[in-house]
């Protein structure tokens, strides 16, 4: 019985020391729990529009922008920070971490009548940083789909949402059209549609909500990442009178305006970072400033001195205006050199929030928050800008594409009039280069510039463009006007002798589609991405030369430690100095070209090599004189063209009507048929149509059309007295 008795009492003291270890436990769960939130950054993202190069105060003083001034240069400018292009892509790979080629956006954006979104599989960065236990909100403009449900910004991470889904919305009515007659209202708050809003400036709405999140929230309780994507300064050019009145002596007027509407994001920032200090985020806090592509100078923005602009692959489209502000930064108030891309945001902010980056599979950015911070080196060596199959070039730019070609000697007047009525007669494609080729089995594009030529020789300068006369003498059997197949490719025998994989022309308007680079696939069977791959016994011309491992028709751009490298067509690439002519734009656009047109058509180049640390305007290509290091490059190119996954454009679909949903741009597939359609069924289509059939055009009043111009010259004559 004692001996009982002595068990119990034993028992007992094991269990009360038991109980006493887990009530300590418990204290000390809950200290390193708030220890680890305390650690963990406040992270605000503030993401403008279509600002360039040349579109800031520390760039260009005749900007007033007093905060962002402030901002940068009590934090780290970053000075080589690279995003993409347009919009949806910069966007994408902001959101996903990888590059284009990995998510299926290769090619154009996301228009509202596109059944199109974020692969459904990938993982974002609200949604890592949600797992961390960080509170996510995104105010602004999305423009990353929303074809159904599961593509908006609620579904993909972000804890609420308000603003736009479209890529171009009125300040003021909120309004977005995709094409005459097809408009509708774009403004939602999480996944209902905010009616109500109009008259009210969007960069003025989207910083009250943003300041609102900030003072609802308790920066004690959770960390916060807050997504400012505001939609300045794109187009439509809308601002306050107030704001516009301080830039009444610049005589252009678009550039007036545009000048205003960054004044505007300039007092939004200098707001956000006001509530940031009241309510006690500021010195936890990581504020990071970023562009999401370069400028369009036709509608008042500037990139100079670099070359190029939005939607090209010139330095003036991709290299973005940024700074990172942050009283956790170890080294501040300096400029940092340090190579710097977009995707790289993901890793970073993902690693700053105490999360494993490595835990999302197939990321292309690097954790740089070390290089930004302490200045280290930066991880990044090389860029992907973009590989893009389905582009074909324009009309213009295939002109002006290679101005700074060699010069050719003069050709008979005969040759003369033969390539005009060679131009002639190929006028009449350029309206169909965006048509649908084929409604009935769409098209995959995949991996298709890796597929090898047949040899041909070619001269020692082998990446310097031929002279149209050449090519016609190199092919004598091969008519001006290209022939059409009905399988959508020429036949194999016949694919080597109508393009060379330096000699083919990008500029034409003939039929030589993206789609003619590769063998169509078999009905019923689906390509693997990176199926393709280079031979490894490269055959050789007669010259001895190896072939290019690289179609150059094709459009890309890699940047590998100082040089970069531009192949197929890059887009206009004019240095555009800063509109301060009171005219039209033909003036100034001239100003660093002839006005009058050569006496001969230069030669289509598709090649271009420069080493931007030591030129960054672009102004020297080295393609000729370095053709060790284009072949290289090329190779670069190859390899990441080998992991690509399907380019995904699907056609518009006519269910997206705004007027089928109550006049507002809303989500219009059921979650199984948007799934059907992203899974296979359109992958890519390249069609820049609107719905599967053709619509016939209402003929044109002439009397209307005067209306208008007049209208127009009107309501520019009264911008010009603002």
């Amino acid at each position: 019985m004692q001996a009982a008795a002595a068990a119990i009492a034993v028992l007992s003291v094991l269990l009360g020391l038991d109980g006493l270890k887990a009530h300590r436990s418990e204290p000390n769960q809950n200290h390193t729990e708030s220890e680890r939130k305390k650690s963990q950054p406040h992270i605000i993202f503030i993401l403008t529009d279509d600002q360039g190069f040349n579109d800031i105060g520390y760039h260009n003083p005749t900007l007033k922008t007093p905060t962002l001034d402030k901002l940068a240069a009590e934090g780290v400018t970053l000075e080589n920070y690279y995003v993409q292009p347009i919009c949806t892509p910069s966007r994408s790979q902001l959101i996903t971490g990888r590059y284009q080629i990995h998510t299926g956006l290769q090619h154009s954006i996301i228009r509202p009548s596109q059944p199109s979104c974020l692969p459904p599989h990938m993982d974002t960065l609200p949604e890592r940083l949600r797992q961390a236990g960080y509170a996510t909100h995104m105010v602004g403009k999305w423009h990353l789909g929303f074809s159904r449900k599961a593509c908006l910004p609620t579904r993909k991470g972000f804890d609420s949402f308000f603003g736009s889904l479209t890529g171009s919305v009125d300040y003021y009515s909120y309004g977005s059209c995709d094409g005459p007659g097809l408009c509708g209202y774009d403004l939602h708050d999480d996944e209902g549609v905010a009616w109500g809003q109009e008259g009210k400036y969007s960069t003025t709405l989207f910083t009250q909500r943003a300041r609102k999140i900030l003072e609802s929230h308790d920066p004690a309780d959770r960390p916060l990442f807050l997504l400012l994507s505001l939609q300045a300064v794109h187009t439509p050019l809308q601002s306050p009178k107030s704001y516009i009145y301080p830039y009444r002596d610049m005589a252009n007027v678009a550039r007036r305006k545009f000048a205003a509407m960054v004044s505007t994001v300039d007092e939004a920032v200098r707001n956000v970072t006001y509530a940031l200090r009241k309510h006690g985020y500021y010195r936890n806090s990581v504020i990071i400033y970023s562009t999401d592509n370069g400028a369009q100078p036709f509608t008042g923005g500037s990139n100079w001195p670099l070359r190029g602009r939005k939607g090209t692959y010139w330095e003036g489209g991709v290299r973005g205006v940024a700074f990172v502000h942050s009283p956790l930064l170890r080294r501040r108030r300096r400029v940092s050199k340090a190579l710097l891309h977009i995707t790289d945001w993901f890793p970073t902010l993902v690693a700053l929030a105490g999360g494993n980056a490595s835990e999302s599979r197939g990321l292309d950015g690097f954790d740089v928050w070390p290089t930004i911070s302490e200045g280290r080196d930066s991880p990044r060596q090389e860029i992907l800008h973009n590989i893009d199959p389905l582009h074909k070039p324009s009309a213009q730019t295939a002109k002006w594409g290679a101005a700074s070609g060699p010069k050719k000697p003069k050709k008979k007047k005969k040759k003369k009039k033969i390539q005009k009525k060679k131009i002639h007669k190929l006028k009449p494609k350029q309206k169909s280069a965006f048509r649908l080729k084929s409604t009935k089995k769409p098209q995959t594009f995949y991996n298709h510039a890796l597929e090898l030529k047949a040899p041909q020789p070619l001269p020692q300068s082998k990446f310097k463009p031929k002279t149209r006369a050449q090519a016609q003498n190199q092919r004598p059997r091969h008519s001006p006007r290209p022939k059409s197949y009905s399988s959508g490719a020429p036949p194999a025998a016949q694919t080597s002798r109508l393009r060379s994989p330096i000699q083919s022309r990008p500029g034409s308007k003939s039929r030589r589609h993206a789609s003619q680079n590769q063998d169509p696939p078999r009905s019923g069977s689906r390509a693997q991405p990176g199926s393709l791959s280079v031979p490894r016994n490269e055959s050789r011309p007669a010259d001895g030369s190896p072939q290019p491992p690289w179609d150059a028709t094709v459009q890309a751009a890699i940047r590998v430690g100082d040089w970069k490298l531009l192949t197929g067509d890059p887009g206009h690439g004019d240095w555009v100095p800063p509109q301060v002519l009171p005219t039209l734009p033909g003036r100034w656009w001239n100003l660093e070209r002839s006005v009058s047109p050569p006496p001969e058509a230069p030669p289509l180049q598709n090649v271009w090599l420069f080493n931007i640390t030591a030129d960054p305007c672009e102004r020297r290509d080295l393609a000729g004189q370095r053709p060790d290091v284009v072949r290289r490059l090329m190779a670069r190119l190859a390899h990441y063209n080998q992991s690509a996954v399907p380019v995904y454009f699907p056609p518009d679909d006519p269910r997206a009507d705004p007027a089928r949903h109550a006049g507002a741009w809303v989500p219009w597939l059921e979650e199984r048929e948007g799934k059907e359609g992203e899974g296979g069924r359109y992958h890519g289509v390249y069609k820049k149509g609107r719905g599967g059939k053709k619509k016939r055009k209402k003929p044109r009043c002439p009397l209307c059309k005067l209306r208008s111009f007049f209208l127009k010259l009107n309501t520019g004559m009264m911008s010009n007295r603002i």
